[in-house]
This record gives C-alpha cells, sequence and structure tokens, in this order.
C-alpha cells in the first residue's frame, strides 16, 4: 500500500519540483527599461509560463512512463520474491505440519500398543467380554462331549461285558453237552466192549480149561435153558450177534442225542396247545406282545403269579433269551414259556 502511494504521489512530487524550478528569481532590468519593457515583458512572461507549462507537463509524462516501467519491473521482482518467501514458507509450514501430524500418529500408535488409547479401550474391553463369553461356553460344551463320550464308553464296555459273560454262558453250555454226549458214548463203549471182551474170553478158552473153570466156580456154569412152548432157533453164530448188537448200540448212542434235540421241540410244539402270548426272536430281536426287545436293555421279568425281577437282556438266541438279574445270577428262559404265560416280560 505505501509503494502504492508512492506511485501515485511520484507524479505530483515531479509536477512540484518543475513549478520550483520555474519560479527562480530573475535579474531585475534597469529602471530606464522597466517602463518600456513592462507591456513586453507582461506578454514574454505569459507565454513563458504557458511553454513551461506545456514543457513541464511533457517531461513530467516521460518521466512518469519512466518511472512506470522501472516500477513495474521493480513490483514484478519484489512480487516474485515474495512468492518465493511465501511458497517457501507455504513449503516450510507443510513440513512442520506433517511432522506434527507424524508425531501425533506415532503418540497414538504407541498408545495402543500399550493399550492407553482412549478411542480403542471400548471397543478392545467389548471384544475381550465376548472372548470370555466364548471360552466359557466353549469349557461347558467340553464338559458335556466329554460326559457324553464318558457315557457312551460305559455303555459300550457294559455291553461288552454282558456279551463276554452271555458267551461264556454258551460256550460253557455247548462244551458241558458235548462232554455228556462224548460221556454217554465212551459209556455205551465200554458195556458193548465189555461184553464182547467176555464172549471172546468163553469162545476163545479151549474146553478143558473151561471146563476146569466151570468147575472152580459152579456159580458161572451155564445152566440149561428151560423153555417152555415156542421158541426161537437162531441160525447165526454168537459172535455175529454180537457185532450187530454192537453197531446198533454205537448208531443209537450216535444218533439219539440229535434226535432228541430235534424231536423234542417238535413233540413239544404238537403237544402244546396255541401260544396265548405273541413271542418269538428275529434277527437277534426279541418280540413280546407288540414291543421290541434288545440285547442290553432292562426289563423287568415275573415268573407266573411272583412279584417283578429287574434284569437286563444278556443274550437273545433263536429259542431262548438270556438275562441276568440283579443279584448278578444269570436265568435263561424259552421263548415257549413266554408263549405259555409261565415268564411275562416288560419294559422298566
Amino acid at each position: 500500500e505505501r509503494r502504492l502511494r508512492f506511485a501515485r504521489l511520484l507524479p505530483q512530487v515531479s509536477c512540484l519540483l518543475t513549478s520550483s524550478n520555474a519560479t527562480m528569481p530573475v535579474q531585475p532590468l534597469p529602471k530606464e527599461m522597466e517602463g518600456e519593457g513592462d507591456s513586453a515583458t507582461e506578454m514574454n512572461g505569459e507565454e513563458e509560463s504557458e511553454d513551461e507549462r506545456s514543457a513541464s507537463q511533457s517531461e513530467s509524462e516521460e518521466e512518469s512512463s519512466e518511472m512506470n516501467d522501472e516500477d513495474y519491473e521493480r513490483r514484478r521482482a519484489e512480487c516474485v520474491d515474495e512468492m518465493l518467501d511465501l511458497e517457501k514458507q507455504f513449503s516450510e509450514i507443510k513440513e512442520k505440519l506433517f511432522k506434527e501430524r507424524l508425531n501425533q500418529m506415532k503418540a497414538k500408535l504407541e498408545d495402543v500398543m500399550s493399550g492407553k488409547a482412549t478411542e480403542y479401550l471400548d471397543p478392545l474391553a467389548v471384544l475381550q467380554n465376548h472372548m470370555e463369553i466364548q471360552i466359557e461356553v466353549a469349557g461347558i460344551y467340553r464338559g458335556l462331549c466329554l460326559e457324553v463320550i464318558k457315557h457312551r464308553h460305559g455303555c459300550e464296555l457294559q455291553g461288552a461285558q454282558q456279551h463276554l459273560e452271555s458267551e461264556k454262558l454258551l460256550l460253557f453250555d455247548s462244551l458241558e453237552e458235548r462232554l455228556l454226549e462224548r460221556i454217554q458214548r465212551l459209556e455205551d463203549d465200554r458195556h458193548s466192549v465189555g461184553l464182547t471182551s467176555e464172549w471172546w474170553d468163553g469162545k476163545l478158552r479151549p474146553k478143558h480149561i473151561s471146563k476146569e473153570w466151570d468147575s472152580l466156580w459152579p456159580s458161572k456154569r451155564k445152566k440149561p435153558p428151560l423153555v417152555s412152548g415156542p421158541y426161537i432157533v437162531y441160525m447165526l453164530h454168537d459172535i455175529d450177534i454180537m457185532e450187530d448188537w454192537t453197531a446198533i448200540k454205537k448208531a443209537k448212542a450216535a444218533v439219539s442225542p440229535s434226535k432228541r434235540k430235534l424231536e423234542g421241540p417238535l413233540k413239544a410244539e404238537k403237544l402244546s396247545s396255541p401260544p396265548l402270548f405273541a413271542a418269538h426272536c428275529e434277527e437277534g430281536h426279541l418280540h413280546y406282545e407288540g414291543e421290541m426287545y434288545v440285547k442290553g436293555e432292562s426289563i423287568f421279568l415275573q415268573p407266573g403269579d411272583e412279584t417283578p425281577v429287574q434284569a437286563v437282556i444278556t443274550a437273545i438266541s433263536t429259542g431262548e433269551v438270556w438275562l441276568r438279574r440283579e443279584d448278578a445270577s444269570k436265568t435263561k428262559i424259552y421263548v415257549s414259556q413266554l408263549q405259555k404265560g409261565k415268564y411275562s416280560i416288560h419294559k422298566a
């Protein structure tokens, strides 16, 4: 603003300077010429004043034009300097602002890393609360899963033990039956062998020795058979009869156990009345009065009119069911007994 004011006042100052130069004092004329030249001087003064004014105006205009060009160049240089100075200040301020923002961000980052940032503490508390809830839920779920696994393991172990016990009982019964059958066969063979040995002893002994032997043991003498009425005369020899009799006994002993097993249930079914209750075994399941029972299931067993007893099914075969009572005793019931009503069962 000062420069603009100075530029505006510069033409006026130049005009004042020219006017001061024009009004400088002039030497006085002689007295004799004063009167003559008064009129001339007045006219010349007016003309000179007009010329001086026009000259001063032209000079002021030239000086003002020269001053304007110089002023423009000077102003331009000053503006460029000011612009460069402003740019430099702007870049410095920008750098300072960037550094301040960077320092602020670093301070915030340090607060966040140290856990002191206020704008992150509330969301962090919410997240920690959710984390604790999820950890608690996961712990409860884990405990429940472990309990379920323990229960399943216990059930499988109990079922395996019951199956083992039932298999042991079945194996014991089958071994006992086989041993009894073998004992019966051995007894039959021993009896038949004893008879044949006695016969062979009597047959192969010489007659004179047999007579002496009979004399020593009179009780063992052969007495003549007393036959009254008609009698049968065998055409076979005694040795052939004994061989046939031994073969018949062996065949009968071999066939009798299996025949008893097959004929026993058939005779019972033929002689028994129609079943009073619906009961049958199918594919390892017991079907009784429209309900299905499986191995390992807890039931109530009621023998006739007695009080019911709690038991567990340990094995189910084609015609029989094995049960284990509360006192660890084993009980075997047949499907025919359920059909006749000797035993009744219902679910616990």
